[in-house]
């Protein structure tokens, strides 16, 4: 018998055979090959077929940090496909870590954080056929471990289902947590009095800033804060408002926030009169004058809407920590003058993703009433409310949470 033929008949021999669900290596003639396959057909045939007209993903897995309010937080965001002719109420998501309930959203909660794809208003209604970003926040306290798995169980109310099919409950969005290392840096501004405007976690300008570049979706502004200073009456201005130097943080130091390259850098755009946002702003200059820094291992940190001359640094210099690279200023997309700051795991400012990042030391000395709030005193130029934070809070090696009052340094 020919060498080829024993080695099939060989392999024939040993096969897997299917019974009640038990895998039992067990010798069979070739001809036994047809039981087997009918078997493993009918094994199939009981597996329960579900119709699932929601379709869920995760393209990028949420990277654990600590907060400065000393819990540890998972931001992400879940793709919810409505693959079906009618409408899609979501009514309750649970946010599964390692099988148990991590964390829980009713509908109210849902309806201001579903984002219908391309829109930045919410509704926790997906119209037929249609796609959103559920935009998650969990926040574990400090000593819980984190979980190694999330998936999501959604209750929706399916509107093209059969009545008395409608109500439905499906499992899906499995994800790994990334295990990355969280940058520790030093922080791009020195002195007292800033408001870390639109931080983490559930501001919705940045964290929410999803766009659509080179055929896939990016969220580069997910953990990005728009650093604001209060002058001693608790103003963010004094004096004209459409006079970027009316502003109490304009032209202060820009700092870098490590040893690093300098790896992008934009300058000599003008800065815009503040009190509304500029048009006509292409989105290469939305950034105003910025500086792109490599911080090692995938990570680069942003500067944006610096002003316009103040650049000290250019392509290819190296950087220390705590060096002055610019002052800022309200180049760009810009209402007001402040320091835009994010790191994100690539240069570009539009094709990555934010990460999570550490700041070494800083003290929490108060804390705003909200975005509300800041907005109008920002509109106004009227003194912001704070309340004090007594003893102040010193921070190490964690991410300033959104509408702080902080101190940098002594």
């Amino acid at each position: 018998m020919a060498a080829p033929v024993r080695a099939v008949l060989a392999l024939a021999a040993l096969s897997i055979f299917l019974f009640a669900g038990v895998l039992v290596a067990k010798p069979i003639s070739i001809f036994a090959g047809h039981a087997l396959a009918a078997l493993v057909q009918a094994a199939a045939a009981r597996a329960p077929e579900v119709l699932t007209p929601l379709l869920f993903a995760i393209e990028n897995p949420p990277v654990p940090f600590l907060g400065s309010d000393g819990q540890t937080h998972l931001v992400y965001e879940l793709f919810v496909t409505n693959f079906s002719s009618g409408e899609a109420l979501l009514e309750r998501v649970e946010v599964l870590g390692d099988g148990k309930a991590t964390a829980t959203l009713e509908a109210s909660a849902l309806a201001r954080r579903l984002q219908p794809a391309g829109e930045r208003e919410a509704s926790g209604t997906l119209a037929p056929s249609t796609q959103a970003l559920l935009f998650l926040h969990v926040a574990l306290p400090a000593d819980a471990p984190v979980p190694r798995k999330l998936s999501h169980r959604v209750t929706a109310r399916i509107t093209a289902a059969p009545p008395g099919k409608q109500d439905m409950i499906e499992t899906g969005g499995e994800t790994t947590v990334a295990r990355r290392d969280v940058v520790v840096i030093a922080p791009p501004l020195a002195g007292a009095r800033f408001i870390s405007a639109d931080s983490c976690c559930d501001a919705t300008r940045h964290t929410r800033a999803a766009l659509p570049v080179n055929g896939r979706v990016y969220v580069a502004q997910r953990f990005a804060v728009d650093w604001e200073q209060l002058d001693g009456e608790g103003r963010i201005y004094a004096g004209a408002q459409s006079e970027p130097k009316s502003f109490t943080i304009y032209n202060k130091d820009v700092l870098a926030v490590a040893d690093a390259g300098v790896v992008g850098l934009i300058d000599a755009l003008p800065d815009q009169p503040p009190g509304k946002m500029p048009s006509g702003i292409a989105i290469g200059e939305a950034d105003g004058n910025s500086v792109v820094l490599d911080l090692g291992h995938g990570r680069y940190a942003l500067y944006a809407h610096l002003r316009a001359g103040s650049i000290t640094v250019k392509p290819g210099d190296r950087v220390k920590r705590g060096q002055v690279i610019a002052h800022v200023g309200n180049s760009g997309n810009t209402l007001a003058p402040h320091l835009h700051f994010h790191v994100m795991d690539s240069r570009s400012p539009l094709a990555s993703n934010g990460l999570p990042y550490a700041i070494d030391a800083f003290t929490v000395t108060g804390a705003t009433a909200g975005t509300a709030a800041f907005d109008k005193a920002e509109a106004e130029g009227s003194s912001l409310a704070i309340t004090p934070i007594a003893p102040p809070r010193a921070v190490t090696n964690a991410l300033p949470l959104d509408q702080l009052e902080i101190r940098f340094g002594t």
